[in-house]
């Protein structure tokens, strides 16, 4: 149900769209439409003059909306995306992955031939680029090993091609210079433009291109020496005329060469593309299959794990790193559960919840009677007090920490007056630090003014003259106090509740200072992946349930209690 005050149909007065509404009725009254003094329509004037109010209303809030935007929303949308964005694999090894299409990750075989060929030039190319180390960290979350294999990988992979070109070389040293291949692969035309170019560098270096039907002679080294042209151009900033060509350039030539007759070839290099071809077809011409290069590099390759890596995590987008956050992987059979031993994520959930309540009922069992007494005192000295509550503020959150981790080791204040008093033995000093109940201790006192200062708020607008009447009518002390007086202070137990839970399951420095191994809240765990293992999808996938479970828990608490009933005063 509407209310008045706020329904703009029930507004009582002068408002614009009441305006508009009285000239709807005007102009039905009336034979014609009413008239502003300015001649023109009274209805179309109201309606600008309307637009123009919400448009200055919105340049107001306009600075606090883009603000929002860009600092919140942005980035949560972005944590989002990089709980699911995986395209670092299909970006890096994109001729493995359309090869792998057909292969079955659940066997135990090895894929064809191919996918070896697919992949020796995506890791090369990836290699010359540096960002095949990238690609091993991503698929290291996932299977041990595969950051060591990957970087081992680029440099090894360099001897298919030295293998074929050594032999090249032996036949004709053009082979291993810049002149020759550009004869062959490029266009005359951007031949021309290049070298003007280099003689007088101006503007951007002309794009390369291939001469018109090397591609379908050598489809192969087309593809590779474009590659490699233009990689020389945009990434080194040099140029293709007087660059040698990589290694894997002279792998696609064989190929080209032992899969085509070049008898017939009349183009530029004739003789040398005619005398490699017949070196290739010679019984002296050495080879190694890609399969056994992948071998000798390393045994894992020749393993099926890290081709079913490959293919579990070659799409754009992935459900891998929500699948490991809730103590899960992904599998070639789907989705099972991880060994016990490695669970821990599921654990740190419950634990953060745990302790977070236990927290925000600290927080209600010790800031409550302060609240109280803060309320019920003259000005004066509540404002005296309401500076002791105040005072944690001015110190910094490290420092007070910190404090708290002196205070609660078995060598602290704590334990020190326990065993002057006699209640503790030296030699039996209490473990308050490093597990539960020191994060408990140290957050309860960090947060407690967040709870103090929206119950203060509440309890000061209480009239004292409620519960004076109830026991004017026969309540007791302690009747009036439940049934009046708490009633009413429930809107800031309420609003204080929200905001320290809030911020205690969100707390990382306490935890990670006093909570030791069994302290920590899954908060941690997103720091540690963000600034240590740099697995920032897991990281996101982390934050994303985390803020899921907050807006359950959000929703739950506004069916239970209601969230109209939480204010901070007034």
């Amino acid at each position: 149900m509407s209310h008045p005050a706020t329904d703009p149909d029930k507004i009582i007065g002068t408002t614009p769209d009441n305006a508009l509404r009285n000239a709807d009725r005007a102009d039905a009254r009336a034979d014609g439409p009413v008239l502003a003094a300015d001649g023109t329509p009274l209805k179309r004037s109201l309606a600008r003059a309307l637009r123009a109010q919400k448009l200055r209303a919105l340049a107001l809030i306009a600075p606090l909306l883009i603000f929002v935007l860009v600092s919140f929303i942005a980035p949560i949308g972005d944590m989002l995306f990089r709980s699911v964005e995986n395209q670092i694999v299909k970006d890096t090894l994109p001729r493995t992955v359309v090869a792998l299409r057909d292969y079955d990750a659940a066997s135990t075989e090895l894929p064809r031939d191919e996918v070896f060929e697919a992949a020796y030039y995506d890791i090369f190319y990836a290699a010359e680029r540096k960002i095949h180390t990238r690609l091993g960290s991503r698929l290291n979350y996932e299977m041990s090993g595969a950051s060591s294999l990957f970087r081992k990988s680029g440099r090894g992979l360099d001897d298919v091609g030295e293998l074929y070109q050594d032999q090249f070389e032996a036949l004709n040293e053009g082979w291993d210079e810049a002149g020759p291949w550009v004869e062959i692969m490029a266009d005359p035309e951007w031949v021309t433009e290049q070298a003007a170019w280099d003689a007088a560098p101006e503007g951007r270096m002309p794009r390369f291109e291939l001469r018109e039907g090397i591609a379908e002679i050598l489809p192969r080294t087309s593809e590779a020496y474009e590659t490699f042209a233009r990689f020389t151009q945009v990434e080194e900033g040099d140029s293709p005329l007087e660059e040698e060509p990589w290694s894997a350039v002279h792998t696609a030539l064989y190929q080209d060469l032992s899969a085509t007759d070049l008898s017939g070839y009349s183009g530029p290099r004739a003789d040398m593309l005619q005398a490699a071809d017949a070196l290739v077809e010679s019984d002296g011409f050495e080879t190694v299959a890609f399969r056994d290069a992948f071998a000798e590099v390393d045994e894992d390759w020749v393993e099926p794990e890290i081709w079913q890596t490959i293919k579990m995590y070659s799409p754009a987008y992935t459900s891998g790193y929500f699948l490991n956050s809730i103590d899960m992987q992904k599998t070639a059979d789907g989705p099972a559960l991880r060994d016990a031993d490695e669970r821990i994520y599921g654990l740190l959930f419950w634990r953060t919840l745990f302790m977070s309540l236990v927290i925000t009922f600290s927080c209600i069992l010790l800031g409550y009677p302060i609240a109280y007494l803060l309320s019920n005192l003259p000005s004066g000295k509540a404002n005296l007090l309401m500076i002791l509550v105040l005072l944690p503020f001015w110190t910094s959150l490290l420092v007070r920490t910190s404090a708290w981790k002196v205070m609660l080791q078995q060598q602290g204040v704590i334990n020190d007056v326990l065993v002057w008093l006699g209640m503790v033995s030296d030699d039996g000093r209490l473990v308050m630090i490093n597990n539960q109940f020191g994060t408990i201790v140290a957050m309860t006192h960090i947060l407690l003014p967040f709870m103090i200062l929206p119950m203060f708020s509440v309890m000061s607008t209480i009239p004292v003259s409620y519960t004076r009447a109830a026991k004017s009518l026969g309540a007791t002390n302690w009747t009036a106090f439940w049934r009046v007086y708490f009633p009413q202070s429930v809107p800031g137990i309420g609003a204080g509740s929200i905001l320290v839970f809030i911020l205690s399951i969100g707390y990382y420095i306490t935890p990670e200072i006093v909570g030791g191994t069994s302290g920590i809240f899954i908060s941690n765990r997103i720091a540690y992946h963000i600034s240590s293992s740099l697995n920032w999808g897991l990281a996101a996938a982390l934050g994303s349930i985390l803020l899921v479970v907050v807006l359950i828990l959000y929703w739950a608490y506004d069916r239970i209690v209601g969230i109209d009933n939480v204010k901070l005063g007034g």
